[in-house]
């Protein structure tokens, strides 16, 4: 028997030669098993449908030759497997802006994966919030694509560091949940380049190894199907050498997907299978299409299965361990945007003998959706838990909720303080998990994907979904409301995925700390945030607007839809509206002031530098934010866009000083004549500060 299995210090070419060798030996119907997942509803149904229940099988593998199957694990809040370290959502994670904290979060979720049998990670989701509405905006970082490929990068480095693919997904304007087996987005040359694929390039230049395809079509066509997007983008245009898998079923529906592109159907060859096999046999597909997709597939497999491991041994005892859960308290402390403080906070812990703390929420293991990037952590720790700790048997805690409004404000007048947590939870916003599901396909390989969709929802009722209100339940606003009548300061903590619309009760609370979903260690980061042991240092990492109707067209169960240049923060400033909270938006316990501004022109870039002084009585960090405006005189042009930002400590009266190089080839829109990039000539602004808004800039004028 020919044996070919990987060796570890196997040299590029002697990968290559092995590469080429099993595509001689292979049958076609071996190189088609290659191409699809395997085993997954078994699997499914023999964990008693507990999703992660087992590493799944998801392309690749050759038993006769010795080629190793890929394994895959769910994220992105750690592995969603076993009992792993929950981390705080992505979202929060966008909060931190710190790629490097970001790539120790990879190294972990790498490690974990490693140590539970996993080689193929789907941690890397990096779909950009057009919307707050989106039901799985929590999975995402934000909606600037700047800031996106930043942190997806940190991420993807970090989980590869230890051998295990890196999957970006999902590819591409996936940002609807409930339509997104069946929407059309429609989107121009313009609006693809400049806004919803330059994180992805970014992210698969800097190596990831894979790509997710999304559910929803483009233009017309599937994206597991779209020759323009994975043959002509993806491979032509930026000449990725990866391979591509489909999501969860209905992620292909012809077989005409392998010549377009698509290198793995998963988990199971409902389309792919016999069906390629036959098409291949038929002349309709070519039997050259099949050997470059199981090229692609093998040659990351062996690149990181011959590669030097960091770790001697990936034990059980990693999992969870402590090393990891404190990195996720550090996520958890570094990622909370304080929104409003009229010096309430932090809390003196000295002078509060009696602590109200609300909300049905306040108890809950809060730690996000129920769908496939759950991770069930071995504790999570409440808010009401976190501050019990803290506080210790000298302070005296009271409790109340939505359910009693009347018990809930006697509660706040006995106290000191009063701390109201609000929000959501899975019930109101996450993955769109349907039971019973029928697209009204009539072809049979969509007729088993039916089928198979149905299984994974088994009959059950639908849950999760797109947010089908932007405001808080009402019953917590009338909870808000009463903790104020008390005449206490009132602290309000929102847990949610994205934006909020708080003008009804914004201006009534004392403060207001957004912790999104915290992770297993979210209350005790919440305790020393609220009591000043740490300063807030999040900043937002979207818009919240004034009025729903500043936000781009949302339909929940869109057939087609279009997506504009225009969203977020350059839509609001385009229609020259003011946001409640701008884009990177957040207070701290200290002050900074940026001063000493300059700019010089090299080659190939902008090297900015600036001085942040921290004008404070505590040392905290900095979120330092570079925006660029453009001449905007060739073509309409955002007032401005971010383009570098960096998180920096800075001590009591101490000034630290930023460079941030900007690349002259991040500067340019997409000119749909040439089919490229080009710089437009003439005066850009380089803005620096604090957020977005314009009060918190300064700038100056340079000549390109």
């Amino acid at each position: 028997m020919t044996d070919l299995s990987p060796r570890k210090g196997m040299s590029p070419a002697e990968i290559s030669q092995t590469v080429e060798a099993i595509l001689v030996e292979a049958t076609l119907e071996e190189k088609v098993a290659m191409m699809s997942g395997h085993g997954f509803f078994k699997q499914f149904r023999d964990s008693g449908r507990l999703w992660g229940g087992s590493p799944y099988r998801a392309g690749g593998g050759c038993e006769r030759l010795g080629v190793p199957a890929l394994y895959f694990t769910d994220g992105p809040r750690g592995v969603a497997r076993g009992n792993s370290t929950c981390f705080p959502c992505t979202m929060a994670r966008g909060a931190t802006f710190d790629p490097d904290l970001e790539q120790r979060v990879g190294e972990v979720i790498g490690i974990e994966a490693r140590a539970q049998d996993c080689t193929l990670s789907g941690a890397v989701c990096m779909n950009l919030l057009r919307h707050p509405a989106w039901g799985r905006a929590q999975e995402t970082y934000g909606e600037d694509p700047f800031h996106m490929g930043e942190m997806a990068v940190g991420l993807a480095t970090g989980i590869q560091a230890h051998n295990v693919v890196a999957t970006a997904k999902h590819f591409a304007l996936n940002s609807m949940e409930n339509a997104r087996f069946k929407v059309d987005v429609r989107a121009d040359a313009r609006t693809l380049h400049e806004v919803y694929l330059p994180h992805f390039k970014r992210v698969l230049d800097a190596g990831c190894a894979s790509v997710m395809s999304a559910y929803n079509k483009l233009n017309g066509e599937f994206c597991g199907q779209s020759r323009d997007l994975l043959t002509g983008i993806l491979r032509e245009q930026w000449g990725f050498e990866g391979f591509v898998h489909s999501d969860w079923v209905y992620g292909v529906r012809n077989v005409y997907g392998a010549a377009a592109g698509l290198d793995v159907e998963n988990p199971e060859p409902v389309v792919f299978g016999k069906r390629l096999v036959e098409a291949v046999a038929s002349g309709a597909v070519e039997p050259q299409v099949i050997d470059q997709a199981c090229r692609r597939i093998l040659k990351v497999t062996y690149r990181f299965a011959c590669a030097e491991d960091p770790l001697a041994a990936y034990g059980p005892e990693l999992v969870a361990s402590a090393r990891h859960t404190a990195l996720a308290l550090e996520v958890a402390q570094k990622s909370a945007v304080l929104l409003t403080n009229d010096g309430t906070l932090p809390l003196d812990r000295g002078k509060t003998q009696r602590l109200a703390v609300l909300g049905r929420l306040a108890g809950l293991a809060n730690t996000g959706d129920y769908g496939s990037s759950r991770v069930r952590p071995p504790y999570v720790v409440s808010p009401l838990d976190g501050l019990k700790a803290y506080l210790g048997e000298g302070v005296e805690l009271v409790t109340g909720n939505e359910l009693d409004l009347a018990a809930a404000e006697a509660a706040a007048a006995s106290a000191d303080a009063v701390v109201v947590v609000v929000g959501y939870t899975a019930k109101e916003e996450g993955e769109f998990i349907p039971g019973d599901i029928a697209l009204g396909q009539d072809d049979a390989a969509a007729k088993e994907a039916g089928e198979a969709q149905a299984e994974i929802g088994a009959g059950a009722q639908s849950r999760g979904g797109d947010r089908k209100a932007l405001t808080l339940p009402e019953d917590q606003e009338a909870l808000i409301a009463a903790a104020v009548a008390s005449g206490r300061p009132v602290v309000v903590v929102m847990v949610a995925g994205s934006a909020v619309m708080v003008e009804r009760w914004i201006g009534k609370a004392s403060a207001v700390l957004q912790t999104f979903y915290a992770g297993m260690e979210g209350g005790t980061a919440l305790a020393q945030l609220l009591f000043g042991e740490v300063s807030p240092s999040g900043k937002l990492p979207f818009t919240v607007a004034r009025s729903e109707d500043d936000y781009p067209f949302f339909d929940i169960d869109a057939d087609q839809i279009d997506y504009g240049l225009f969203h977020g923060y350059s839509l609001l400033e385009r229609e020259k509206k003011e946001p409640r909270f701008g884009f990177g938006h957040g207070l701290s316990y200290a002050r900074f002031a940026y001063r000493g501004l300059s700019v010089r022109r090299t080659a190939s870039s902008l090297d900015v530098r600036f001085g942040v002084q921290n004008t404070g009585a505590v040392q905290a960090d900095e979120i330092a934010q570079v925006y660029i405006g453009f001449p905007g005189q060739a073509v309409e042009r955002p007032v401005k866009l971010l383009r570098g930002f960096k998180r920096v400590r800075v001590a009591p009266g101490a000034t630290e000083i930023v460079h941030v190089s900007i690349g002259l080839d991040t500067l340019g829109y997409w000119d749909e004549a040439l089919g490229d990039w080009r710089c437009e000539v003439g005066n850009h602004q380089v803005f620096v500060g604090g957020s977005s808004e314009a009060g918190d800039l300064c700038a100056v004028t340079v000549s390109l």
